[in-house]
């Protein structure tokens, strides 16, 4: 029993989980389940944070094919697929998700908000001159290296580089192609989101899963050479690097969601006067400017990152769970996997890879963290995948630059998304 009790999931012992879980499958097989903010958030939180755990601990999967963040979009996506889950729960999950209750805004302005407000200000200008650069000219070479694949291989330019290369550089599911699916509906008349999302699904998570192999083959394979810089990217201070330790106050994360949210209202009116560019699009420039200038106080930067915390840590999982029940279809996922498909994923990997460590090399950073940076990250799921990748390669230290290469050329995809989808299919 004591071995039981000692086994946790995301913090909960496994009795208390069964509890949970138990209740959960009674009142919904009952037909009782509420499909409001009470019985959603349960049902997502619960099963996101099972298929999670359940990811982690499945040999192959935790080490080479992107653990629990990868099983959770797999598990909730079967679960809809064979109908475990009822097809009316999965309608209000979708709801939920999008645009009636906007779960997803609420979890994205932290994410957004927090993750570049919670950098230290020296290494993002220091890390700007350098690193940024290479990321941009990396992402360039990755769409114009699968545009022109898709060319010789019948699959077309502008499909190629909208529905393979944007959305593998876009950053991730939730502040990825979730907006780039919503701006693609928004611009094509007889656009349907889900049916979009379905199409862009494919390449982020097979993309996310070559970056993992990427980063671990390049860690490993030039471990005890002078390219590698044992996670340290550009020359920084030890107190550059480190991470302050935030004690949570309950009154000052609500004043960093109130400011979160604030910031995207100001990105919604932005988007009404110049409506090609996506309001995260915009939160995202002006959080990386109000950083940059030292804008906002020091006391408010921790309250957004308090609450970044909070949300990161209870409700990643159920993002993934709500967009695998809700947002992708396994029978479209299924049909975009030709061998032209995966040879166009293969592409955005090798042509990012080996421009950054080349780019790395010239600018006198490290090649491998650069390689692993700039051209395997440009290929993950964002923050999860950030994490999938980074663990593979054994470089935890470098989130930072991670989540500014996510956030920042994700932003840059958001926006061309914007322009070039009305340019290629109008």
């Amino acid at each position: 029993m004591k071995k039981i009790t000692s086994i946790k999931i995301s913090g909960i012992s496994l009795p208390l989980y069964a509890f949970v879980m138990i209740t959960l499958i009674i009142v919904t097989a009952l037909g009782k389940l509420p499909l409001n903010m009470v019985g959603i958030t349960l049902l997502l939180v619960a099963l996101g944070h099972l298929l999670y755990f359940i990811g982690e601990k499945l040999p192959i999967m935790n080490s080479y094919l992107g653990g629990g963040s990868v099983f959770t979009l797999i598990g909730a996506t079967l679960l809809a697929t064979f109908h475990i889950v009822p097809t009316h729960v999965i309608g209000a999950v979708g709801k939920f998700m999008g645009g009636q209750f906007g779960f997803l805004d609420f979890y994205i302005a932290a994410l957004i908000c927090g993750s570049i407000l919670g950098m230290n200000r020296n290494l993002l200008i220091k890390a700007s001159t350098k690193f940024i650069p290479v990321a941009l000219v990396t992402m360039v070479v990755g769409f114009f290296a699968v545009g022109g694949m898709g060319m010789l291989l019948g699959k077309g330019f502008a499909h190629s580089v909208m529905y393979v290369s944007m959305p593998m550089m876009a950053g991730g599911m939730g502040a990825g192609i979730t907006p780039l699916s919503q701006i693609y509906a928004h611009a094509l008349s007889h656009g349907d989101q889900s049916v979009i999302f379905s199409q862009l699904a494919p390449a982020v998570t097979f993309g996310n899963i070559i970056a993992i192999i990427g980063a671990l083959s390049i860690s490993k394979l030039f471990a005890k050479t002078k390219y590698n810089g044992h996670g340290t990217l550009i020359s920084a201070t030890k107190e550059e690097l480190e991470k302050p330790k935030i004690i949570l106050d309950a009154q000052r994360i609500g004043v960093g969601m109130l400011f979160a949210f604030s910031l995207l209202m100001v990105g919604t009116i932005l988007n009404n006067f110049f409506p090609k560019i996506h309001e995260y699009a915009f939160m995202i420039i002006i959080v990386f400017i109000i950083k940059a200038t030292n804008t906002v106080p020091k006391k408010l930067e921790e309250s957004v990152s308090m609450f970044n915390q909070v949300i990161m840590t209870n409700l990643t999982h159920a993002v993934l769970a709500g967009i695998g029940l809700a947002l992708i279809d396994l029978r479209t996922l299924a049909s975009a996997f030709s061998w032209q498909f995966v040879v166009l994923c293969l592409t955005s990997v090798i042509a990012m890879g080996l421009t950054s460590w080349f780019l790395g090399l010239v600018l006198g950073m490290y090649p491998v963290e650069t390689a692993i940076g700039a051209g395997m990250i440009n290929n993950s799921m964002g923050g999860t995948g950030n994490i999938a990748v980074l663990s593979a390669a054994n470089r935890m230290e470098m989130i930072a630059f991670a989540q500014m290469a996510n956030r920042l050329c994700g932003a840059i995809v958001l926006i061309m998304g914007g322009i070039l989808i009305r340019f290629f299919y109008h």
